[in-house]
């Protein structure tokens, strides 16, 4: 239990792509394909579901945040909800239960943007298999992913082109505010202060400042991926012939 909860986690090292994390990927896979592939869900399983999801999401961080607190490593400057996916816990959940729509673009674009990247490529260092922190970062970002596909697949909701612009507005904005935050707390959050301190594809980028622009540019980049089915999908029926 010891080796489970502790800082000093004796196992690892977190393999990218190994074994461990190629199964967590495609379970949290199947299960968004799942969801896909759910014909006809009564409103008491889609109300459960949705009720369930935003559970795991504010559960799952408070215990993080537990986590951190118990080992001596929680930090003003390091633990507060200001990074992308850390707010978006808690957005994602309000969608659930308020099916807001505002929400929903919000966690459709950088719930499936930021969380699938952090899912592909987590930041676990020494946490691996079987880790707490290791169930908690899957949990956490495949929790936001499923909540983003359950809303499209599930529940009907779709994005548009003014989706994807109020989203890079909001962005945009949010990154001047976690700016500031930083500025006053003398914290790195959203990676926006200077490069992360271990190795990450930001380093490809330009020098600080520059690199946030080239990353503000990256989401756009994939957001408008993230809309290409959507956008193909209304220019084909717009072909199409009438009957």
């Amino acid at each position: 239990m010891d080796n489970f909860w502790s800082k000093d986690f004796i196992g690892g090292p977190f393999v990218l792509m190994g074994l461990q994390h190629l199964i967590a990927l495609t379970i949290l896979a199947l299960l968004g394909i799942g969801l896909f592939l759910w014909r006809s869900p009564s409103e008491k399983a889609k109300r459960n579901i949705r009720y369930g999801l935003a559970i795991i999401l504010v559960v799952d961080e408070f215990v993080w945040h537990l986590w951190n607190y118990s080992n001596g490593v929680w930090s003003i400057k390091t633990t507060l909800p200001f990074h992308v996916c850390s707010i978006l816990v808690f957005l994602s959940a309000a969608m659930l239960i308020s099916k807001n729509y505002s929400l929903y673009e919000i966690c459709y674009f950088l719930g499936l943007g930021a969380a699938t990247q952090a899912i592909l490529t987590p930041d676990l260092g020494i946490f691996t298999f079987p880790h707490f922190r290791f169930f908690q970062t899957f949990v956490s970002h495949g929790s936001i992913v499923l909540a983003a596909l359950y809303m499209t697949a599930v529940e009907g909701y779709r994005p548009h082109w003014k989706s994807l612009l109020r989203v890079i507005a909001i962005l945009s904005i949010y990154t001047i505010f976690v700016g500031g935050i930083n500025a006053l707390l003398g914290s790195n959050y959203m990676f926006i202060a200077h490069k992360p301190e271990t190795p990450s594809l930001i380093d490809l980028l330009a020098p600080w400042p520059f690199y946030i622009v080239e990353l503000i540019g990256i989401a756009l980049f994939v957001f408008i991926i993230l809309y290409l089915p959507f956008a193909i999908r209304d220019w084909t029926r717009k072909d199409s012939p009438k009957t």
